[in-house]
């Protein structure tokens, strides 16, 4: 029905189990897909295909065979991951630049070297540090001038107030107190004179002038007086106010003034003594005894970070101190497998001292960064802790191997056997003389052999190398599922090989 909704079509496990090991497994073989079309297995796969011997007096009697075959069988199967990893410990003390900004490295010790405490691991260079602390020195030296200054303003201020009401205000109180007295009592005087002047008038003694220039001398008395009293109103109830405000004012400022100076000051000094403790950690010295390592760098770098010249950053890593008691060893796996890894893992960890049992205590959930440098290869980090050993050293080389998943009693087929083209993965089957293209379904596996789940029988007797069936029986190299160049290479080393190959089936 076309309005119904088409069903997707589903990945074929084959084609899975295939894609699985063209990116990773064991499958960290990365061209280990072309060897599986083409039969270029190393020595150690025909091996375990069969204990089988029967061949040997063919194959040295001269007449080399003309095809490989295997017999298909049930046996168990283990699917296994090796990953190249580095040995760190978990537990590192971090050796870090404390001074601000950038500095140059004069000297840091050798990676690996042994230290006692109080021996000095790195050295920064001091001009800039030294410059720092003349700088500063300086500022706080004129701070401290312009406080004192300050201080003195301050001091006078707060002299004002008093000094204004027992000096300036009180003089001048007590001068209008004694102009008020006079001009009252000059008032008092004038009309005295005045009323003394009008009864001699009305007696004939005085003339009338006399009288009039006494009354002037009245009204110039009460002018006096009201001056006066207007002069102390002013004095008590805006002069003293206003000048109060002024007063209080500026001590207000004095005090601000002081109390930024002050903080500037503090500031100056501050910033000289943190340099000066600064030039003190341009010399990092080792607080414990222990071994003396270098960060790892990234990933496109062949040197360390942290060289004589570099500039480094403050709380910048510099040197690591591992606790050798708690070693682990780090390992990259393939976006593709690490679904199928776990915490709680066992894992054996090959050393050029030993082999060790770990257990996987830590799965990444983000990948590395992937760039040019790794061939845009995407792996998330895996801890793996191991037991201590002897004379294991950060740094080392280690090979894990993590065991994904065990068949019992499964029908196995080698990959070398097996192609793959558009309509799926197939094999060729012996059928009497000649060879039959069967098309099968595959489930998990390694890098040796993968399960058969349909397309085959125990017993069968599948090629080895599918190029020469193909080119025997007339077919096109498409058949085989590779281009003619790839394919016609592959021939010439299955032919190679043949010689060297133990314990297989062969056909005259």
């Amino acid at each position: 029905m076309s309005g119904e909704m088409q069903p997707q079509p589903q990945p074929q496990p084959q084609t899975q189990t295939l894609s699985l090991l063209k990116r990773g497994g064991r499958f960290r073989k990365r061209h280990l897909w072309w060897g599986c079309l083409v039969g270029v297995i190393p020595l150690a796969l025909f091996v375990s295909i069969t204990g089988s011997n029967a061949w040997m007096p063919t194959l040295f009697s001269g007449t080399p065979p003309k095809h490989l075959t295997h017999t298909i069988e049930r046996k168990s199967l283990e699917v296994t991951i090796t990953e190249q990893g580095t040995v760190q410990s978990s537990d590192n003390t971090e050796i870090k630049c404390r001074v601000r900004g950038f500095s140059t490295v004069t000297y840091i010790i050798d990676a690996g070297t042994d230290v006692k405490e109080g021996d000095v691991l790195v050295q920064l260079d001091t001009k800039r540090v030294e410059d720092a602390i003349s700088k500063h020195t300086t500022e706080s030296h004129t701070a401290r001038a312009t406080l004192e200054g300050s201080i003195a303003n301050l001091n006078e201020c707060l002299l004002a107030e008093d000094a204004y009401f027992e000096g300036e205000y009180k003089t001048r109180l007590q001068s209008l107190q004694s102009q008020l007295k006079v001009a009252r009592t000059n008032l008092e005087t004038a009309e005295m004179h005045l009323e003394k002047a009008r009864s001699m008038f009305n007696q004939g003694f005085v003339t009338l002038l006399e009288v009039e220039s006494n009354e002037f001398t009245v009204t110039r008395a009460k002018l006096e007086l009201e001056v006066v009293e207007t002069n102390l109103s002013v004095l008590e109830k805006y002069t003293r106010n206003m000048r109060l405000e002024t007063i209080r004012g500026s001590l207000a400022a004095a005090k601000s003034k002081k109390e930024a100076d002050e903080s500037g000051l503090a500031m100056d000094e501050g910033r000289r003594d943190r340099a000066m403790k600064e030039l003190a950690l341009c010399v990092i010295k080792a607080t414990k005894p222990g071994l003396v390592i270098y960060p790892s760098s990234a990933a496109w770098k062949d040197t360390p970070d942290v060289t004589v010249g570099a500039g480094v950053r403050r709380d910048q890593t510099l040197l690591l101190m591992p606790d050798l008691s708690k070693m682990q060893v780090k390992v990259g796996i393939h976006e593709s497998i690490i679904a199928r890894v776990h915490v709680g893992m066992e894992a054996n960890v090959t050393l050029a001292n030993g082999v060790l049992k770990g257990k996987v205590t830590s799965v990444a959930s983000v990948a590395r960064p992937a760039g040019w440098w790794t061939g845009n290869v995407v792996k998330y980090d895996v801890i793996v802790d191991v037991p201590p050993l002897e004379d294991l050293k950060p740094g080392m080389t280690a090979e894990v191997d993590l065991l994904l998943a065990t068949y019992e009693d499964a029908l196995v087929i080698p990959v070398a056997s097996v192609t793959q083209g558009d309509d799926g993965c197939f094999c060729w089957v012996k059928s009497g003389d000649r060879y039959v293209k069967k098309p099968i379904l595959l489930g998990d596996g390694n890098d040796i052999f993968l399960v058969v789940e349909q397309g085959l029988v125990a017993g069968d007797e599948v090629a080895l190398s599918p190029q020469a069936i193909v080119n025997e029986q007339g077919l096109e190299s498409s058949d085989l599922g590779l281009d003619t160049a790839v394919s016609s290479e592959a021939g010439d080393r299955d032919k190679e090989y043949s010689d060297e190959i133990p314990g297989v089936n062969k056909n005259e």
